[in-house]
C-alpha cells in the first residue's frame, strides 16, 4: 500500500490514481491536504482565477416516466391526474422569459414516456429552433436515448445523429447516479445499465457532441463505488477521438431525500456533510485530470459549501437555475439570481465569468 505522499506525487504528475488510491485519499487524507491537492490541480488547468457560470432554464418535457426510480418523486404514470406533456406554447413563453434574463440555453429533461418516440423529439427540437434560431438545446440524456433506441430499433449513434440533425446541441450527463450495476439494480432497475449509459456517451463523443457527466451520491453506494464511477468516466474520456470534446464538465451532487421512496420505504437518507461534499469535489479533480471542468452544486449544498468547493478543485458554479423541478421537489431549495451568483463567486475570491455549454466566455 502506497503512502498518501506517494499518491499525491502521482496526482501532481498528472497520472491516474487507481481505485484503492482514490479510496485511500478520500478516507484517510486530512481535509486540508485533500483540498490543497484539488486546488493545485485546478490551478494547473485554470490559472486565471476565473469561475464560470451560466444562465439557462430547465424545462421538463413531461413528468410521465416508466422508470420508477426510488430516489425520484417527480415522475407520474400516464393515468395520474397531474401528469403532463409540456405544450409548444409553454416552451415559447418560458424561452421568452429566459432570454429576457440573458439566457439562451434550454436544458430539456424528459421522462421515459412509454409513447413518445423519436418523431416527437425531432419535431419538438425543429419547432423550437425554427422559432428561436439561436437557442441552444442541452437536452435529454443517456436513459432517454437508450429508451428511444429500444422503441425505434436503432443504435444509440443513429438516435443521437437524428436528434443532432433536428437541433440538439449538447447532451447532459443525466441519469448516471452511480455507474455500478449493484446500485442501479436497486435504485432504478428499469433505467439503462451503467454500460448502456457509457455506450451512449461513447457514441456522443464519436459524433463530437458536447457532453457533461454527473454523479448522485450519498445513498446506498460505497466509497469504492464512487471511485469506480470516476474511473469509468475518465476511462471513457481517454477513449474519445482526438480533437473531440468529450466530457467538458463533471457535476457531483448529493441525493435529495425528501418524500422519496428511498427514504419513506427503505430509510435511506442524505447524510452527506459539507466536509464530505468538499472531499468529493477534491477527489473528483484528482481522479479526473482529463475532464477540464468540475462544477459545485450550490443548488443541493448551499452557497457556503459551494464557495469552499472552489478552493478544493471546482472551477464552475453552474446555472442560476431559472427553473428546476426534479431535485427541488426532493428538498433542494437554494436559489440564486445573476447578481447573486456573481457576488458569491467574488466573495469566494474569484472572478465570475458567464459561459455557454461549450465553456466559451460570454461578454
Amino acid at each position: 500500500m502506497r503512502s498518501l505522499n506517494q499518491i499525491t506525487e502521482t496526482a501532481l504528475a498528472g497520472q491516474f490514481p487507481d481505485i484503492s488510491e482514490g479510496v485511500q485519499l478520500f478516507t484517510e487524507a486530512p481535509l486540508q491536504n485533500l483540498m490543497a491537492l484539488g486546488n493545485i490541480l485546478r490551478q494547473k488547468q485554470h490559472p486565471d482565477n476565473k469561475v464560470t457560470w451560466i444562465i439557462d432554464r430547465n424545462v421538463n418535457i413531461t413528468n410521465i416516466c416508466l422508470s420508477g426510480c426510488k430516489f425520484c418523486n417527480f415522475y407520474r404514470t400516464a393515468h395520474q391526474e397531474d401528469a403532463y406533456i409540456t405544450t409548444l406554447h409553454e416552451y415559447f413563453r418560458k424561452i421568452d422569459e429566459m432570454q429576457q434574463l440573458g439566457g439562451n440555453q434550454l436544458l430539456l429533461q424528459g421522462g421515459m414516456h412509454p409513447r413518445l418516440g423519436l418523431d416527437f423529439y425531432q419535431q419538438l427540437f425543429h419547432d423550437l429552433k425554427q422559432h428561436f434560431p439561436t437557442l441552444r438545446l442541452h437536452a435529454l440524456g443517456p436513459p432517454e436515448v437508450v429508451h428511444l433506441a429500444n422503441m425505434e430499433s436503432l443504435s444509440f449513434k443513429e438516435v443521437l445523429q437524428q436528434l443532432v440533425n433536428a437541433g440538439l446541441d449538447s447532451l447532459p450527463g443525466a441519469g448516471a447516479e452511480i455507474l455500478t450495476e449493484r446500485v442501479r439494480r436497486f435504485l432504478s432497475p428499469v433505467k439503462c445499465s451503467a454500460q448502456e449509459w457509457l455506450d451512449v456517451m461513447r457514441a456522443a463523443h464519436e459524433l463530437d457532441l458536447t457532453t457533461s457527466a454527473t454523479m448522485m451520491f450519498g445513498h446506498i453506494e460505497t466509497v469504492e463505488e464512487r471511485v469506480q464511477h470516476l474511473i469509468a468516466l475518465r476511462t471513457l474520456q481517454s477513449e474519445k477521438p482526438a480533437g473531440h470534446k468529450g466530457f467538458l464538465n463533471f457535476i457531483p451532487w448529493p441525493f435529495q431525500d425528501e418524500n422519496t421512496l428511498l427514504k419513506e420505504k427503505y430509510g435511506v437518507t442524505n447524510k452527506v456533510t459539507p466536509e464530505e461534499y468538499i472531499r468529493m469535489i477534491a477527489l473528483s479533480r484528482i481522479m479526473l485530470p482529463n475532464i477540464p471542468h468540475i462544477q459545485a452544486s450550490w443548488l443541493t449544498v448551499g452557497k457556503e459549501t459551494a464557495q469552499l468547493s472552489l478552493h478544493a478543485g471546482a472551477n464552475d458554479f453552474g446555472s442560476i437555475m431559472i427553473e428546476e423541478n426534479v431535485v427541488s421537489v426532493a428538498g433542494a431549495t437554494n436559489t440564486f439570481d445573476a447578481p447573486g451568483i456573481r457576488q458569491a463567486i467574488r466573495d469566494a475570491g474569484f472572478i465570475p465569468v458567464q459561459r455557454d455549454q461549450d465553456f466559451r466566455y460570454i461578454p
